[in-house]
C-alpha cells in the first residue's frame, strides 16, 4: 500500500512543513571570500571570522547580534594584553574614524586580544571599508585589509535575519519533554515592561 494512503493529506503538509523548517533553522558556516559567516552557539547572532596569513597571524571576528548589538574581537599569539584590561585603542576604517575607543583584553583559542563593539552603523561601515587601522596611541597595533567584507556582512546579515525570524515565530524557546525552557529568561512574559 503507498504511504499517501495511509498519511492523510493533511498530515503530510505538515510533516513537510516541519521538516523545511527544521532544515532552515540551523545555519551552516559559510566562506565568503576570505571569510568565514558561522552562527553564535546561543543562536542569538552570528559572526565572521578571518584568520590572516603572515608574521603576526592576527585573527579578526566580528559579531552581529539579533538586537542589532555587535561587537568586534581581534586576536594574536604574539601579544600580551591581560585579560579584562581596558585599553583606549584608535580605531581607523577608510571610511571612519573612532579615536581613543575603549576595548576590554581577553584571551580566546591560545591568542590574546581585545573585544569592543560599536554603535548601529558600524556594519555597514565595516563591509564599505577596505582596511582597519588599530593603534594604540602612537604605537600600531594592527593594518588589516577587508577586502570581501562588503558581501561578508551581506551574508551575515542574512544569518542574523534567519535567527530573528526563527526567534520571531517562535522556533529559538527551545523546551524539553517537560515543556520548560532551556532559559526561562530569555522569554518575555506578559507582565514584563518594554523597558
Amino acid at each position: 500500500m503507498p504511504l499517501r494512503a495511509l498519511i492523510p493529506l493533511s498530515a503530510l503538509l505538515t510533516l513537510t512543513s516541519a521538516g523545511a523548517q527544521a532544515a532552515g533553522a540551523d545555519y551552516a558556516t559559510r566562506d565568503v571570500g576570505p571569510w568565514v559567516v558561522s552562527a553564535s552557539s546561543d543562536k542569538q547572532g552570528c559572526f565572521l571570522t578571518r584568520n590572516y596569513r603572515g608574521p603576526r597571524a592576527t585573527t579578526v571576528q566580528f559579531g552581529l547580534d539579533v538586537d542589532g548589538s555587535n561587537r568586534l574581537t581581534i586576536l594574536n599569539a604574539n601579544w600580551s594584553v591581560q585579560e579584562k584590561q581596558q585599553l583606549r585603542l584608535d580605531f581607523r576604517l577608510s571610511k571612519a574614524a573612532f579615536p581613543r575607543h575603549l576595548a576590554v583584553g581577553i584571551a580566546a583559542e591560545g591568542k590574546k586580544g581585545f573585544v569592543t563593539s560599536f554603535g548601529a552603523s558600524f556594519p555597514r561601515v565595516f563591509a564599505a571599508s577596505e582596511y582597519l587601522r588599530i593603534n594604540r596611541g602612537g604605537v600600531p597595533v594592527e593594518d588589516l585589509g577587508l577586502d570581501g567584507s562588503g558581501a561578508a556582512v551581506a551574508e551575515l546579515r542574512q544569518c542574523v535575519d534567519r535567527h530573528r525570524d526563527m526567534r520571531a515565530s517562535g522556533d529559538a524557546v527551545n523546551k524539553n519533554a517537560s515543556g520548560i525552557p532551556l532559559d526561562p529568561f530569555s522569554v518575555k512574559t506578559r507582565g514584563e515592561s518594554k523597558k
